[in-house]
């Protein structure tokens, strides 16, 4: 085992000894030359100062072996007799060892210096608890002096980094820490960063620190401090290069300052204006996020109309001057220009004699200085009393005539206008349900057109059998010379009425269908509405009930005691289909109809529940929604938000419906103001289509409505009105908020049967038209033609996309002609016939029922099973407090369950909620069942029980 496996004996014990033994034969050489001869000095190899100690004037550094080249350890002393190198506490041969001597001029002291060679074999060798080292041992008179120990090692860097950095996406002056630990090497490993393959010095950038444990470190990241990154690692053996790290520095898009408002769009009137801003300050860069919000906000806005001025009445005369002439005046005033308006045409000064010839002028007559002058005068005096002679003589006929036609009336005032029978008031869609009886204590006025357009129409009127005879009402309409022009008349029913009442006969329009659809057209007629309000009302007590308004979504519960015992009141419900008296602001979008409820002035002593339908997408996230009414000036303002904490009134909002608890009757709408892009409408897609007066084209009309169900309605109505057909389900749209267009598009027409006109196959709405589009049903009409009559079929695709945004596919297969024609219901079948139910048959819970519950949940539990937890189990998580101020919260919460489930009335539902409170453990429809024989409380499971 080399020189450490041989220190006990042998050739290891002797080279041990060789030191020793070659100081010694040094030793007696001196001592001969100084027995032959004393008087001589000390020979030049003795030290001149003896009692010196050698001293190192270079001692041995620590070495690498890098490959298999040996390295030199050296070692030099002054005084210095011998030097010998011992390592790993052996001592190295003295023939390994070369030794050079010199003389120190300034002291004249003599230096020795020795060299050894230590390989890679002689350490992978050493198996030691520490490093090879090596040291120095220097011989002088008095003794001897140790060197520092100089380690040897070998000398490597492994290839893999222990950890490379990692690429990092960071915004603007936010911190980048990339993260690198060098291999393992002998000796450890420099770290250098690159960036782009060039250094980074941090000495030059403050801002860039590389000293913290070979991590590069950015404190505030620069749009200049993309790149790709690399960690350099390198010892005296070898260099690496970790992964490259790529550092992505990007910039969030920001919103400039909003640009000024635009003028007025219109000149004269009600209009918009708008401001916008733009995403660039900054503008988003290296994948940065874009601005949330608007880009442009439109508002309102009125311009002054021009108003032309116009001309008062003339002054009187002015008195007669000495010039012979009198002067009046007029003043543009009335009324004055203004805003632009042009100013009055004329003169606004006129004079003319005042003598009449007789006045003097230079001290004549006027007749004599200019006779052909006066001539003339004369003969225009003349022709004006010719003139008003004519006009008094045309005055006096016309009164003539008008006493002789005002007399003539009068005397023909019982049979001046036809009176016609009751069956002639078939444009009242009141007389045409067999089933309603008139109330002729109620005083009413209809309107309608009463001319006649086909013989269907009088066929019609004349069957007696359909229409209950009114022989006690007289109805006045125009002439029957007035019905002969089609002139639309007005018809007026004339009776006694309650006060306080309102009219509950709905006002119907009246079209003509072909005589084979007949029956049809008897069934549906009564359920078409006019185009400017949906009526229904209902007697109510202390009993309560429901108002329905049938096809529209919109409801209205009265609560059992919300009106006093021993009165009734006539309620009435009606949504606006006009121009929406609701002007929204901004942003904000009518998301529901106008529901009016009233009367007005009627106090209830609970919370009544309205209906009402919306056509949001419901989420907090994209949408502020707010309940607002109506004010008695005409005025809209806001009753609360959907989302916030309120004890007047409360709001839930459901995905296709709001459900209203309210203490006052008014006018009611729901509006939304979308907080990001995302925000979405939903819109009902539907396509019609119906024969055109050319016998070979066919048009196709497609409706973009509101997603409710009265605005479907009003479609359905007007294409029942021009005889289309619906020819395809209509399909729901998701319309976002992100200001991108519609596209309606005719696709896929057979080529050789149906054309359409170049350029028209596909339309673009705007953006604005679509978001607002509650103003008018949206509709875009196609116009295909076929190449021969004998084509009755036609197959095509309708796609209805929005830029960016969701899209359906309406598929028309339909025959053009009308008894091949297949029939699509408009409406699901709702209970229409009565819409008014009062008294228990209105209300899904028993009364017996609901008044156990009640009295059950009002009571507050140490266990916390009360009305609060009724109303988590019906997921009513919020505004309780609203609840809390009412006198029994648990009759309100079941009020909210009846308004939220008229449809399906799904009692095991609440049963289950009443059964993981622990309050109860039957169902409740079973327990509906033993209340079946109680007289106040009749109901059967055809009802929904």
């Amino acid at each position: 085992m080399g020189r450490a496996a041989a220190a006990g004996g042998g050739a290891g014990g002797a080279r041990r000894w060789l030191p020793w033994l070659g100081l010694c034969l040094w030793a007696a050489g001196a001592a001969a030359a100084r027995g032959s001869d004393n008087g001589e000095a000390l020979p030049e190899s003795i030290p001149s100062a003896p009692g010196t100690l050698p001293h190192f004037v270079e001692e041995p550094e620590d070495a690498y072996i890098i490959k298999s080249n040996p390295i030199a350890l050296r070692c030099k002393a002054r005084p210095a007799m011998q030097i010998f190198f011992k390592c790993n506490g052996e001592w190295v041969h003295q023939n390994e060892h070369v030794s050079e001597e010199t003389l120190d001029e300034s002291s004249g002291l003599k230096v020795r210096e020795v060299f050894i060679n230590v390989t890679r074999q002689q350490v992978e060798d050493f198996h030691g608890p520490e490093d090879y080292w090596c040291q120095c041992v220097a011989w002088s008179h008095l003794g001897t002096s140790k060197s520092r120990k100089a380690s040897v090692r070998i000398a490597y860097l492994r290839k893999n980094f222990e950890q490379d950095p990692q690429g990092r996406e960071v915004p603007i002056e936010g911190m980048i820490v990339l993260h690198c630990r060098p291999p393992e090497g002998v000796p450890a490993a420099e770290v250098e960063w690159l960036k782009n393959e060039e250094p980074i010095d941090s000495e030059q950038d403050e801002n860039i620190d590389t000293r913290a444990d070979h991590n590069l470190i950015i404190r505030q990241a620069r749009l200049s401090d993309s790149g790709n990154y690399t960690c350099m690692a390198a010892n005296i053996v070898a260099k690496r290069r970790s992964l490259s790290a790529t550092v992505v520095v990007y910039v969030n898009g920001g919103w400039s300052s909003w640009t000024e408002w635009s003028a007025c769009n219109v000149r004269c009137g009600r209009g918009w204006q708008k401001r916008s801003r733009t995403c660039t300050n900054p503008a988003p860069l290296n994948g940065g996020a874009f601005c949330e919000g608007m880009s442009v906000q439109k508002i309102t806005c009125t311009a002054l109309c021009p108003v032309d001025g116009s001309w008062e009445v003339w002054s009187e005369w002015s008195v007669c001057s000495p010039e012979c002439e009198h002067l009046r005046i007029r003043e543009c005033t009335a009324p004055p220009p203004r805003n632009g308006g042009k100013f009055c045409e004329g003169l606004s000064q006129e004079s003319e004699n005042c003598t009449d010839g007789l006045c003097i002028l230079d001290k004549k007559p006027l007749h004599e200085i200019k006779p052909q002058r006066w001539s003339r005068r004369g003969i225009e005096n003349a022709s004006d009393i010719a003139l008003y002679s004519g006009l008094g003589a045309a005055v006096v006929t016309v009164a003539v005539l008008v006493i002789g036609v005002t007399l003539y009336r009068r005397s023909q005032s019982d049979y001046g206008v036809d009176v016609i029978d009751s069956s002639a008031l078939t444009g009242n869609s009141l007389l045409l349900n067999s089933s309603m009886q008139p109330d002729l204590t109620v005083s009413r006025t209809y309107s309608g057109p009463m001319c006649l357009q086909d013989p269907l129409d009088k066929e019609l009127m004349t069957e007696s059998s359909l229409f209950n005879p009114l022989s006690d009402i007289k109805v006045k309409v125009e002439s029957s010379f007035m019905v002969s022009l089609g002139v639309s008349g007005r018809a007026e029913y004339h009776g006694k009425s309650h006060s306080g009442t309102f009219p509950h006969g709905n006002s119907r329009s009246f079209t003509a269908m072909h005589p084979r659809n007949k029956a049809t057209y008897i069934q549906h007629l009564s359920s078409l509405p006019t185009r400017t309000e949906l009526r229904t009302t209902g007697v109510f007590g202390h009993l309560g009930g429901r108002l329905v308004m049938p096809n529209t979504g919109v409801c209205l519960l009265i609560p059992h005691g919300a009106i006093p015992e021993e009165n009734s009141w006539e309620i009435y419900m009606s949504i606006n289909q006009g121009e929406p008296s609701l002007q929204s602001d901004g942003s904000e979008v009518l998301l529901s109809p106008e529901v009016t409820c009233g009367p007005p002035d009627m106090i209830v002593t609970t919370p009544f529940a309205l209906t009402i339908p919306h056509c949001a997408d419901v989420s907090s996230e994209h949408w502020n929604i707010h309940l607002k009414k109506r004010t008695q000036q005409g005025k809209w303002e806001e009753v609360m938000s959907v989302e916030e904490e309120s004890t007047s009134c409360y709001c839930l909002l459901d995905p296709f419906a709001c459900h209203v608890l309210l203490d006052s009757f008014g006018t009611f709408a729901l509006t939304g103001e979308p907080i990001t892009d995302c925000a979405v409408k939903q819109l009902k897609v539907a396509v019609f289509g119906c024969m055109s007066c050319n016998s070979l084209d066919y048009n196709l009309r497609v409706y973009c409505v509101d997603n409710t169900p009265c605005a479907f309605q009003e479609v359905v109505s007007d294409e029942r009105h021009q005889g289309g057909q619906l020819l395809e389900e209509p399909k729901l749209l998701h319309f976002k908020g992100n200001t991108f267009s519609l596209q309606i598009s005719v696709l896929d027409i057979p080529p050789f049967l149906w054309r359409i006109k170049p350029f028209t196959a596909c339309q673009e709405v705007p953006f604005s038209r679509v978001w607002c589009s509650n103003r008018q049903p949206l509709h875009c009409a196609f116009s295909l033609e076929r190449y021969t009559p004998t084509t009755t079929q036609l197959s095509c695709k309708i796609c209805i996309r929005q830029l960016k945004g969701h899209e359906q596919i309406l598929q028309v297969q339909t025959s053009i002609l009308e008894n091949e024609r297949e029939t699509i219901t408009f409406f699901a079948q709702e209970d229409s016939t009565f819409p008014a139910q009062t008294g228990p048959k209105a209300f899904k819970i028993p009364y017996s029922i609901r008044q156990r519950i009640c009295a059950t949940f009002d009571t507050p539990n140490a266990k916390g099973k009360d009305w609060q937890m009724l109303a988590q189990k019906n997921s009513i998580n919020r505004n309780l407090s609203y609840f809390a101020t009412q006198s029994s919260p648990s009759a309100v919460i079941l009020n909210l369950w009846e308004a939220r489930h008229q449809q399906d009335g799904d009692l095991d539902s609440l049963a289950c909620a009443l059964e993981e409170i622990g309050r109860t453990h039957t169902k409740l429809s079973d327990i509906a069942e033993s209340q079946l024989d109680e007289a106040d409380f009749s109901y059967s499971r055809k009802n929904g029980l």
